[in-house]
């Protein structure tokens, strides 16, 4: 007993509040980046019904991308994690040099295929044609600042793998607050400034067209690339990162670099992707049981997806905090590391379980006054605060193992359980029940079937997190990617 105490108070409770540290700002970052679209949706609708639609929809295909490139990009995380626990300060200028051309050649991939693959994408699902036209038309504005935003990611990475997550919260915060008056100027004009300041404005500014959608395209695309640009200027002059000189110059591309990475990094950005077309996917099965049901899952999903943040960025900042001891060498350190971060990310559920259970009605009653959405949003709430616990739990199992820089068993887990258990158990319980024991539970059936793969997924990367951390060699580790 004497010795487990003592390894809380110079082991456990340390690491603790350095994890705590890490998380935090990467949290504040996450929900400044998810309250641009909060506010994208929020000034668009009150432009037009059609500019919202358009918007909504737009976003529905980009959103994706930037997250499989966001993902991609993570994989640059552990990589300078290892190398700074290591103390190998000269190797990390170049691995993040052949980020930023990863990142520069996935930001243009993905402008092209906003510039010509929504048309067809939108004539498939029956977009009725002014929708498209507005959504294309935004779309093609938000695809210049794609490069910016996968830039602004890679140097995130990197700054987070440093052991330096505050910026990202910052710029962040900076990108929301250019966001915003843009999004103002440019999707309601001089009208709207008069509106908002009165006639004392220049006449040039009365003057400027109202663009709806296509301005708060142009707006989100000037957010990514300040973004992009206040993080280079901030890794430049920034006394964390003096030792690297990470602009002292510019590394050409570089095979061997660019693959690490694309093996490391890949595997996140599929398992991301793969999670939101989970969601995507429920959505679209669920909108044939009526807008009370539809209504009612897209509270209980939005509330869920707000608490979710915190579980998600302690499982960046274990990703942190495990590559740093690898890199040290230190492989019994790492395993209680990881662990530590396991028993974190439950009693984090726990919190978030006890909030979602005493805070759902007053919550739900701010998205709503429609009593029927009100009942059936609190009887999934219920499932809910059960979902809380396995979804921080494979979120930081999966956060851990990425600092072990083990992702392709991740992305394979994450896959069978996501659309295997998840979806596919989902859909059969949520349309056909369970054959003569039940009837179709409709939308409760498929919040069981994502408790279901959620929880696979979490027993899955336990056993596999348990299996990496005991073995003894470094260089098996290293190798594991």
């Amino acid at each position: 007993m004497g010795g487990f105490t003592s390894d809380i108070k110079s082991i456990y409770w340390p690491e603790t509040r350095t994890l705590v540290a890490l998380a935090l700002p990467i949290c504040g970052a996450q929900l400044a980046q998810a309250g641009m679209s909060v506010v994208d949706v929020m000034m668009t609708g009150r432009h037009n019904a059609t500019d919202l639609a358009a918007v909504s929809v737009g976003s529905s295909l980009w959103m994706p991308l930037m997250l499989f490139m966001t993902g991609t990009l993570m994989g640059l995380t552990p990589i300078v994690a290892h190398l700074l626990g290591g103390q190998r300060n000269n190797d990390i200028r170049p691995a993040v040099h052949q980020a930023l051309w990863v990142a520069l050649a996935l930001g243009i991939t993905a402008a092209g295929l906003l510039w010509v693959a929504v048309t067809p994408i939108f004539e498939l699902m029956n977009v009725p044609p002014g929708v498209a036209q507005e959504s294309a038309a935004y779309l093609s504005a938000v695809a210049f600042g794609m490069p910016g935003i996968a830039l602004f990611q890679a140097l995130r990475a990197f700054s987070d793998g440093m052991n330096h997550t505050r910026p990202a919260l910052w710029i962040s915060l900076v990108g929301l607050a250019v966001n915003i008056p843009f999004n103002y100027l440019l999707i309601y004009g001089g009208d709207g400034l008069v509106n908002l300041l009165g006639t004392g404005i220049p006449n040039s500014l009365q003057q400027l067209p109202a663009l709806g959608a296509f301005g708060c395209g142009i707006a989100t695309a000037i957010s990514m690339w300040t973004m992009a640009i206040a993080m280079a200027l901030y890794t430049r002059r920034g006394n964390t990162y003096r030792s690297v000189s990470l602009w002292e110059q510019l590394t050409p591309p570089q095979w061997a670099g660019i693959r690490e990475l694309v093996v490391v990094g890949v595997p996140i950005g599929v398992a991301i992707f793969v999670e939101v077309t989970l969601f995507t996917l429920i959505a679209l099965f669920i909108a044939s049981f009526g807008e009370v049901t539809v209504g009612a899952h897209q509270i209980a999903l939005s509330y869920t997806t707000i608490l979710f943040m915190l579980p998600m960025s302690l499982s960046m900042a274990l990703t942190v905090r495990v590559g740093n001891t690898l890199g040290q060498r230190r492989l019994a350190m790492a395993r209680k590391v990881a662990w530590n971060g396991i028993t974190i990310s439950v009693i984090v559920a726990a919190i978030n379980s006890t909030l979602l259970w005493f805070t759902a009605p007053t919550v739900i009653s701010l998205y709503t006054s429609n009593t029927e959405i009100q009942a059936l949003a609190l009887t999934i709430i219920a499932l809910a605060v059960i979902f809380q616990l396995s979804d921080s739990l494979q979120v930081n199992l999966a956060g851990a193992l990425r600092g072990y820089k083990d992702t392709r068993i991740v992305m394979v887990i994450t896959v069978l359980s996501y659309w295997i258990v998840g979806l596919g158990g989902g859909h059969w319980l949520g349309a056909y029940g369970l054959g003569g024991v039940s009837e179709p539970m409709g939308v409760h059936g498929y919040w069981i079937g994502l408790i279901a793969g959620l929880s696979t997924a979490a027993i899955l990367l336990a056993w596999r997190l348990k299996t990496i951390s005991q073995q003894e060699s470094p260089s098996n580790v290293t190798a594991s990617g």
